[in-house]
Parts: structure tokens; sequence; C-alpha cells
């Protein structure tokens, strides 16, 4: 299941981003009680923007759960005594 952000232009739903879904699929669409003014340049070049940013951060994602868990072990040890000096 996926979460699409749109908005209904007073004949059909449209998304805000790019999706793909398969013909005949099931949806579920919720309306907000939040009102948008008329989408713009300014919304098109945001979501653009949004779009570019996804993923940028999965250079820092460590896929071994044991990596990870050695990482952390003593993480927060170390920030305290980093802030506040060995006691």
């Amino acid at each position: 299941m996926i979460a699409v952000n749109g908005y209904y232009d007073g004949q059909a739903f449209k998304p805000l981003e790019k999706v793909t879904v398969q013909k005949n699929r099931r949806v579920i669409i919720t309306v907000l009680d939040e009102n948008i003014e008329n989408i713009n340049e300014d919304d098109n070049e945001r979501i653009k923007k949004i779009k570019k940013l996804r993923g940028c951060f999965s250079k820092y994602a460590k896929t071994d759960v044991n990596e990870a868990m050695k990482a952390e072990e003593g993480a927060w040890e170390s920030a305290v005594v980093e802030k506040y000096g060995n006691i």
C-alpha cells in the first residue's frame, strides 16, 4: 500500500507526485478538511525539490543490523562524556 498526496480539481483527483499504479487497482481516497489554493508553478517547483531529496540520507543508513547495533552501543554514554566530561 502507498500513500499519495494530491488534490481534487473539481472533476478528478490529481496526485502531486508521480505514482505508478496498475490499472483497476482498488484505492482509498481520504478527503481532508484543508483547502489549498490553485496549484501553481511554485508548488510544482517545490514538488520537484522534494523528489530530488528522496533517498539523500540513504548513504548514512546502516543496512546491516549488527553494524547498526555496534554503532549504537555506548553512543549515549559517549555523548554524555563528550558533553559533561568523564565524571
